[in-house]
């Protein structure tokens, strides 16, 4: 009976609008209530779940994700990402995965990459005579390999989700989501390419030649140097995954600052309340998630759930694309590091139990969630683009298929190819 009031009483919150962190936290305060337990027990999980030292990763990377937003960063590398691919057919939108791809390894937040590259790109290809539904779903979707780059926090928020229940590094982690990254972009590549032909939008010039191409590279080389400088120092042993964060603040500010001279004082102060904004919301969410996770072990939601999958098929490959639904089903509903808290516990045993190592299950997760940011009622990726783009939500869903298959190629060939997310983590093993 209990296991049901924490159920229904979080659904019921979340139907009746009530912003999910505060959904949560309900939920939790009913069932304690229901169950005669002491309320203090909701607050203690609540401290206890914020109070861990890796956690200082995630306000760094978010910062640093903020000063490279606010710091100039992003048009250095649309230039370059022009310079590349800019005059095959429908080139800018081709431009603009790659520009997206580029500034999301270094921000490492789709939502901070639809927000820097969609106010750059999104008006540029409208002004070049691409539809607009065309240039918001290629930045929404090109902006989710954020997720999966080294400077992710949400990449930090799994690795402590699975704290007790599996041994899961950062690093190897981080090292598990370039390939993906690269597929992924790929295949955003591919569906870009696919829907300018099919509309018959026009090329964009001739190549400029290598010259101009590397003269764009290097102008954007600073701001991009922070993906290296974060794997070559944890692998050296410089630095720690946690530290790593602290590096990439210091680093953005040398190139915002020193080297770009782009960032205002203005600007500073903006990125430093965004990133306080942000890094507040999310610990709300770890510590409130920590308390809601004590009740469903406590009411071994993961083993009920994995009984309920396993009496349909005991076959992994379909119970692999039960959790993959599931997933992105919820995704749709819950902010993406509510998402990775809540159901990290219940789905990471079931995908364990069938063979699935839990850092290929990170990033199962982390492409789910991302396909969830871009997927309403709760697609903030998507929201930001339709802003930028004026165009409704409703309009950008009627041609979003082939962008959605794009994503959808990439998560069946990281769910059932292992190789493809635990070969970089072994290799450096």
């Amino acid at each position: 009976m209990e296991l049901t009031v924490l159920s229904l009483s979080f659904a019921l919150l979340l139907v009746l609008g009530v912003p999910v962190a505060f959904s949560i936290g309900l939920a939790s305060v009913c069932t304690v209530l229901y169950s005669g337990m002491p309320i203090a027990i909701v607050f203690q999980k609540m401290v206890g779940g914020m109070q861990v030292f890796s956690f200082l990763a995630i306000p760094f990377f978010v910062f640093a994700g903020e000063l490279m937003l606010y710091g100039g960063i992003a048009d250095r590398i649309v230039r370059f990402a022009n310079s590349l691919v800019g005059h095959v057919r429908g080139g800018l939108g081709m431009s603009n995965v790659i520009g997206c791809t580029l500034f999301g390894g270094v921000a490492g937040s789709p939502l901070a990459d639809v927000s820097a590259m969609g106010s750059v790109m999104i008006p540029l290809m409208k002004k070049e005579g691409y539809d607009a539904d065309y240039a918001v779903n290629v930045t929404t979707h090109a902006a989710l390999v954020g997720a999966l780059m080294p400077t992710s926090h949400n990449l930090i928020i799994f690795a402590l989700a699975t704290t007790g229940i599996a041994s899961v590094s950062v690093f190897s982690l981080i090292l598990a989501g370039v390939i993906p990254a690269l597929i992924l972009t790929l295949c955003n590549l591919a569906a870009a390419y696919y829907v300018a032909v099919k509309r018959g939008y026009p090329t964009r010039g001739n190549f400029p030649g290598w010259k101009e191409v590397l003269k764009a590279f290097l102008g954007s080389l600073p701001g991009l140097l922070i993906v290296v400088i974060i794997l070559a120092g944890i692998l050296s042993g410089v630095f720690t995954a946690t530290e790593s964060a602290a590096t990439a603040v210091l680093w953005a500010l040398l190139v915002t600052v020193l080297v770009y001279r782009s960032l205002s004082w203005q600007h500073f102060l903006k990125a430093c309340a965004k990133a306080c904004k942000t890094t507040g919301v999310v610990l709300l969410l770890i510590g409130i998630s920590s308390a809601f996770g004590y009740f469903m072990a406590l009411y071994e939601v993961p083993q009920k759930t994995g009984a309920l999958m396993t009496s349909f098929s005991a076959t992994p490959w379909v119970i692999f694309l039960m959790i993959n639904v599931l997933l992105f089903v919820l995704g749709t509903f819950l902010d993406m590091a509510a998402t990775i808290l809540i159901c990290t516990p219940i789905f990471l045993p079931i995908a364990a139990q069938f063979g699935m190592d839990p850092v290929q299950f990170g990033i199962v997760m982390l492409i789910n969630c991302a396909l969830g940011l871009n997927t309403p009622p709760v697609g903030v990726t998507q929201f930001v683009g339709c802003a930028i783009g004026e165009i409704s939500v409703g309009e950008v869903m009627k041609s979003i298929l082939p962008f959605y298959g794009a994503l959808t190629a990439c998560l069946l060939l990281v769910t059932y190819v292992p190789a493809f997310s635990l070969w970089l983590p072994s290799l450096f093993k």
